[in-house]
């Protein structure tokens, strides 16, 4: 399976990721450190008992690996049943569910390191700046094992999410869909409307895994029998 996996990331050109995935972390970081006063003052934030800064990292970069696993899903999987070439990957001597879940195992693993590591760099770099943007960053505590076990759950745990996106691109055969699926998971997943949020729900995020299971085994439902066109 990883020789598929490694495949799928060859034939999509992963170094392409790897340089939009530096983008999109170096973006944030100016991002968190330009709004740090605003999250340390944030009343709504400080209600889930989580250090101000610590959940603002959480929140920006669970955003932005939402929608980038959103935009590899698209190119990895729903652009191949759009352009046609889906029929030509499944005439391989592979089963075809073996090829479905190499693409999907694909773009988790990629984004969960990716997700993982960005949360650590942006950290690193609060912490290690601190002195200079004079930004409260005590709780930041990489000595602490809890800090690294909740940035792996939060990263897992969004990854997955975003293959909810997955269905919404194939029933339409839409790259463009899948997309704007994953905008849409963003907003319920992290949006906030005055001091009501969804972010950081336990029961809500338990409720989106389920379903994002349930999609990911309809996408693989028949597929040795269903019909590519």
């Amino acid at each position: 399976m990883f020789k598929l996996i490694r495949l799928e990331w060859k034939k999509n050109n992963v170094w392409k990721y790897i340089r939009n995935a530096v983008i999109v972390v170096a973006f944030i970081i100016p991002l968190i450190l330009g709004t740090a006063r605003e999250l340390e003052g944030d009343e709504v934030m400080a209600s889930y008992g989580q250090s101000m800064m610590n959940l603002g990292i959480e929140i920006f970069m669970n955003m932005c690996f939402i929608v980038f696993t959103g935009v590899m899903l698209s190119s990895f999987i729903v652009s191949a049943y759009e352009n046609k070439t889906m029929s030509l990957m499944f005439s391989y001597p592979i089963r075809r569910w073996k090829v479905m879940v190499s693409k999907m195992l694909a773009v988790w693993i990629f984004n969960f390191i990716a997700m993982a590591a960005g949360k650590l760099l942006v950290c690193a770099v609060v912490v290690l700046t601190r002195e200079y943007t004079h930004i409260a960053a005590e709780s930041i505590r990489f000595d602490q094992a809890s800090l690294y076990l909740q940035i792996l759950i939060n990263s897992a745990l969004m990854v997955s999410v975003s293959f909810l996106a997955l269905p919404v691109g194939l029933a339409a055969r839409s790259s463009k869909a899948a997309i704007v699926a994953s905008v849409v998971i963003v907003c319920f997943t992290q949006g906030q409307i005055g001091e009501f949020t969804l972010s950081g729900n336990l029961d809500f995020y338990i409720l989106l895994i389920a379903l994002a299971a349930v999609s990911v085994f309809l996408s693989l439902w028949r597929i040795e029998m269903r019909d590519v066109g």
